[in-house]
């Protein structure tokens, strides 16, 4: 049994979860206990404890424990890959990927502890200075998806420990494997009892009790947009702090002028790495009318060379779907593209492999256009749709024509129009000549509209959302 970790004591849960291999249905990765709301309330009870001496601790103390962290998991890379490959099903080269960007998350944020930044401003009073510093928020909420289990955790836990913060860490029930791996290595790293707890379980309990408890000052949640709302919703009754990130129906834009190569790579990486399970995936391709039947022709190639199998299967490119849910969801959508008159022109089907798995073949859909529910909602699989498009003004318009605003990307031999989209794609990140997906971990992450809200995560950025600003004016 993998238990909670609360006041720096491991504790079980009245109930455990089994947790299951998606690439191999016969594969148990082990038990993990689940919390309920009274074990929330003492993790949130010791955060707030810990909280008024972690607030004042030196920054090298601080430093150092996130640096012990990061090369931990840099050290265990391919260890904590594999696992988090065979929990979550990225395909191993994807996990281990994963686990080395999470370690450079700490190490970055051990760095970032000792750039504490201030200001000294001349007051308009003469003889008063003003000093404007920046103090931790206090007890935070972390609630994380299955998508990046380790990534997203790290790029959460990092800065809110390095700004002084105490945590109450919530996973996704898909992915405890990983989680509780992290916070073992948390657990070790020199932190003072009750400045990092986590409780696993559903959210319906342990990230409701989250969001309702006084004691937790401020939330910060990655998933989807109605569970986002409902948290939001539950927060602003208490007037807590919240960070949001909810998803992106992201469009790539490839015109006339693109490299045919770097438009198809941009395309099967964007889309359907990762099983398409990434909130930056370009799930519509909007191409234009000059280039579109060679496009679709390359991609259909492209695809057909895929291997769809065992995340930890040497040459496999895409791994299984996450779990039944999800991929019932996704079949759910390719039916309802077809039903909606769309040209299911690849994939979209069950595949049966050595081991029993959630397998689903990538899907390519055609002649399709924006008020087709499979260009309107976020699929969250490995099925995008192509739009055709006039020309770049028309594309652009086809792109912004979402209630999303995560990320956008353009694949064109044009400064111009590159240029253009740069500043007129109504998103919070752009991409040029590159996939969609596939971000750094120094600088800012996050969208506008129905995909964020609240200050960006990553990098230096993140301080805003975990640090609250403080003003003084001092007259000698």
């Amino acid at each position: 049994m993998h238990k909670n970790f609360i006041d720096g004591e491991w504790l079980a849960g009245g109930d455990a979860t089994v947790n299951v291999n998606p690439s191999n249905l016969d594969d148990v990765i082990g038990h993990y206990a689940v919390a309920d709301a009274t074990q929330v309330e003492h993790a949130v009870a010791s955060a707030r404890r810990a909280f008024k001496s972690w607030s004042v601790v030196g920054v090298q103390e601080r430093s150092d424990i996130l640096d012990r962290v990061g090369t931990e998991i840099l050290a265990r890379r391919e260890e904590l890959g594999r696992l988090l490959s065979r929990e979550e099903g990225k395909t191993l080269p994807e996990g281990i990927g994963e686990a080395t960007r999470a370690g450079q998350i700490f190490r970055f944020f051990a760095a970032e502890v000792l750039r504490g930044r201030g200001e000294l401003l001349d007051s308009v009073r003469p003889g008063i200075g003003v000093e404007i510093t920046r103090e931790p928020v206090g007890v935070v909420g972390l609630i994380t998806p299955w998508n990046f289990p380790l990534a997203i955790p790290a790029w959460k836990i990092a800065p809110a420990l390095a700004y002084g913060n105490c945590v109450v860490f919530k996973p996704a029930e898909l992915v405890p494997g990983c989680a509780w791996a992290l916070s073992d290595i948390l657990s070790r790293a020199g932190l003072p009892d009750g400045v990092f707890n986590l409780v696993m379980g559903p959210g319906a309990v342990v990230g409701d009790a989250i969001a309702r408890l006084a004691g937790v000052d401020a939330i910060s949640f990655t998933g989807s947009v109605s569970t986002g709302k409902r948290v939001a919703a539950v927060a602003a009754e208490r007037l807590a702090k919240v960070q949001l990130e909810m998803g992106g129906k992201n469009p790539l834009v490839i015109l006339d002028d693109a490299d045919l190569d770097v438009a198809v790579r941009c395309a099967v990486q964007g889309s359907y790495y990762s099983t398409g399970q990434r909130c930056t995936a370009s799930s519509r391709l909007i191409v234009a009318s000059g280039i579109h039947d060679r496009f679709v022709k390359s991609l259909g190639e492209a695809l057909r060379r895929l291997t769809v199998d065992d995340a930890l299967a040497p040459g496999t490119d895409i791994g299984p779907v996450v779990d039944e849910r999800q991929l019932a969801r996704d079949l759910g959508y390719i039916e309802c593209g077809t039903g909606e008159g769309a040209k299911l022109a690849f994939g979209g089907n069950l595949l049966t492999r050595a081991k029993r798995g959630h397998y689903l073949s990538p899907a390519l859909f055609t002649e399709t256009t924006p008020e087709m529910r499979i260009n309107r909602e976020e699929i969250f699989g490995p099925v995008a749709t192509v739009l055709r498009a006039d020309g770049y003004e028309h594309a652009l318009a086809i792109a912004n024509d979402t209630p999303f605003g995560l990320c956008a990307g353009i694949v064109t031999g044009s400064l111009k129009h590159a240029a253009h989209f740069k500043r007129n794609a109504d998103v919070g990140m752009v991409m040029v000549n590159l996939p969609t997906a596939g971000v750094d971990y120094h600088t800012p992450f996050g969208g506008r509209k129905a995909s964020s809200h609240g200050p960006r995560e990553q990098g230096a950025y993140a301080r805003e959302f975990f640090t609250t600003v403080k003003t003084s004016y001092v007259q000698a």
